[in-house]
């Protein structure tokens, strides 16, 4: 009986042990993968650092930019329930916040304007910037800067304000630390940096090389439609060069048979900024016009 409750008792022991082997073993991968988890949770949302610093699959992405691809990649959108309106900007402009990178997820994948990414290119993401805008990106912490071109849109997370690329990431040294606060500066568009380009226009292309800003034509607001052409002349001259900036112009339609005279103001670089004026004047029945 006593050998019976010996070995029953060395059985119950090993196997205790085994049971706390295994949960210490258990233990220790959940704290490795914790501190895994926490040494990269500053990256973008939609990136990680590479293990060995380098992937087996090579991109080539050939940069897209035309006047179409340049007026769809600047239409609104919406992300997570946020309207976003892609502006006009001029060399010059500055914004501070905070960046972040993107890298092996989205290696090959498609960008905003249709490019595929590839991590290893001097690339960002920006929320309304145009496509192909060359932007200073600055690091606040150790002064270091590199010149990137957009050609994607995002990050969509509160205070974040560019999604860089794997390698301009790792230039400015935010690889390591996932974020970073940063200052942002538009040197140029169209791939070009305004201060280097040369005047006229690239062979073959529809933008001008040299120019200063970019400006999104095509909007205006109705402000009255009237079926007597005597009171949309009225109208006309009231909201003409309105604010110093704004034009207006008749548009006749025929409606149901019968002529409809349309008061455009027009001048708006934006639909931001259409929609900043309706919301401001508060004119009855206003809407945009898009061109």
């Amino acid at each position: 009986m006593s050998f019976l409750t010996d070995a029953a008792r060395n059985t119950n022991e090993t196997d205790v042990l085994k049971e706390n082997a295994y949960i210490a073993s258990t233990v220790k991968s959940f704290f490795a993968l914790l501190s895994l988890l926490l040494l990269f949770g500053g990256c973008s949302h939609r990136g990680y650092i590479p293990a060995n610093g380098s992937i087996s699959n090579p991109v080539v992405s050939t940069q897209r930019s035309s006047k179409a691809i340049h007026r769809a990649t600047l239409r609104p959108y919406t992300v997570n329930g946020k309207r976003y309106y892609p502006t006009v900007v001029s060399v010059g402009w500055r914004q501070d916040g905070i960046a972040s990178w993107y890298g092996p997820n989205f290696h090959g994948g498609t960008t905003s304007n249709g490019e595929r990414y590839n991590m290893y290119a001097m690339t960002a993401a920006h929320k309304t910037l145009p496509m192909n805008t060359m932007v200073k990106v600055t690091n606040k912490r150790n002064g270091r800067s590199v010149v990137v071109r957009i050609n994607d849109r995002g990050p969509f997370v509160q205070r974040r304000i560019v999604d860089l690329s794997y390698a301009a990431a790792r230039k400015l040294g935010i690889d390591k630390t996932g974020t970073v606060p940063v200052r942002l500066e538009v040197l140029g568009f169209d791939s070009l940096i305004a201060s280097m380009a040369k005047k006229g226009a690239r062979g073959g292309a529809s933008f001008v090389a040299s120019r200063r800003e970019v400006v999104l034509e095509g909007f205006a607001v109705q402000v009255g439609a009237f079926r007597n052409e005597r009171g949309a002349r009225i109208y006309q001259q009231r909201y003409d060069n309105f604010e110093g900036r704004y034009r207006t112009r008749i548009e006749k339609f025929q409606v149901d048979g019968r002529p409809l005279y349309r008061v455009w103001l027009t001048g708006f670089k934006s639909e931001e900024e259409a929609k900043d004026f309706i919301e401001s004047w508060g004119i009855p029945g206003a809407f945009i016009i898009r061109g």
